[in-house]
């Protein structure tokens, strides 16, 4: 089912605000964490910062703090002490969640137009377009009970004599091609953030487990899904269509079905994933369940913005990037093309290993026969090839 998306800021937004203003978190990882622009954060804040003072407080004086973000003293070490004699400048959720509702009922009353008084405000911003006037000017100018957006709207929808193209300024500029980054939304992570895989390894003496991360090539080409099985250093690159939730959940039931009919179980060989809050992880029931609805995978999510988090296969990518620099396109791969860059990256042999290779010890632990399932195969260490010179 679509995530249903809501313009407006709901009480729990504000209040996630305020905690993470608490903890000194910027507005871009606000932002992050319930899916709205930084600038709307910042916005949100000033207009809804609450003045506190008593009858110490120095009122013609500010923070110099106060001068930049967060523009508030919710994160500052000095708010609660009384040697503090700046006015306190303070996000509080609840009553910015109240001024909001007042201004919702206020703005839903608005001013009724009859049919008569709408063609008399047509009829007078028609007519000062059409002598070049700009629609605030005309607006401030007649005093009209109608706001700029509706005027603009009421252009486009065709109420009025006049059209964009009377509207010189409107013509020139083009629609603007908004990027929206996509994320794991809140619910999906509930029970499945950081904290909670560091209290499952905890619990569960868990030392093997699986990294998930997508790598990129040309934007909005194809895409490399990777799985490193940290206690080998092993990675599987999978190619993907797009970075999708539909594109990385087909892959993972392709890659479980595959599995199975070679006599391997998808649970058992990775019981407990890692990734990113990337939107391609969004569909958590396709990760964690097999084709009969029952539970088989732990799926946990690392905090935003901290890749450091799931370390190994970010430093495995390098690897991965010494045979296919950044910038270069995969859209000419094919997932014999895949197999082939990660079994040459599976055969290096590492010191952390004692000279053994990441294929030696999966292969050991597991069996060549399931390497050989995920598409690796063995390379002679002599004709191991790490450089772009793999793909000539």
């Amino acid at each position: 089912m679509k995530e249903k998306k809501y313009k407006h800021m709901t009480l729990d937004d504000r209040i996630e605000i305020q905690e993470c203003l608490n903890k000194g978190i910027t507005f871009k990882d606000i932002g992050r964490r319930i899916s709205k622009d930084p600038t709307t954060i910042s916005k949100e804040v000033k207009k809804h910062l609450v003045v506190y003072t008593n009858s110490f407080t120095a009122t013609d004086k500010c923070c110099p703090k106060l001068l930049k973000a967060p523009f508030v003293c919710n994160g500052c070490e000095k708010r609660n002490h009384s040697n503090c004699r700046y006015p306190r400048h303070k996000y509080v959720a609840r009553e910015a969640q109240k001024s909001y509702e007042n201004l919702l009922v206020e703005a839903r009353e608005g001013i009724p137009l009859n049919q008569e008084s709408f063609y008399e405000t047509e009829k007078i911003i028609s007519k000062a377009v059409k002598q070049g006037q700009h629609i605030y000017h005309i607006l401030q100018t007649h005093n009209l009970p109608v706001s700029k957006s509706s005027v603009y709207r009421h252009i486009n929808k065709g109420y009025y004599t006049i059209s964009n193209i009377d509207l010189p300024r409107a013509v020139k500029f083009k629609p603007r091609h908004s990027k929206t980054s996509k994320f794991v939304p809140k619910k999906a992570k509930e029970g499945r953030t950081y904290a909670d895989f560091l209290e499952h390894i905890s619990d569960n003496n868990i030392i093997n487990f699986v990294e998930m991360d997508t790598v990129i090539g040309r934007i909005g080409g194809k895409v490399i899904l990777t799985l490193h099985f940290n206690a080998f250093n092993f990675m599987v690159g999978i190619l993907i269509e797009n970075k999708t939730a539909a594109e990385v959940s087909a892959k993972i039931t392709a890659l479980k079905t595959k599995l199975k009919l070679d006599g391997f179980s998808f649970g058992k060989i990775m019981p407990l994933i890692l990734t990113d809050n990337g939107g391609e992880f969004s569909n958590v029931s396709a990760i964690e369940n097999d084709d009969s609805g029952t539970k088989e995978t732990h799926l946990f999510f690392c905090d935003p913005n901290a890749p450091y988090e799931k370390p190994h296969i970010e430093k495995n990518h390098t690897l991965f990037r010494d045979i296919v620099p950044k910038g270069s396109s995969f859209d000419g791969f094919t997932q014999d093309t895949v197999n082939l860059i990660f079994s040459h990256v599976n055969a290096i042999k590492r010191q952390n290993f004692n000279g053994k290779s990441a294929y030696d010890l999966f292969s050991f632990a597991y069996s060549p026969e399931l390497a050989q399932s995920f598409g690796i195969s063995f390379v002679n260490p002599k004709n191991v090839i790490q450089s772009p010179n793999l793909l000539k």
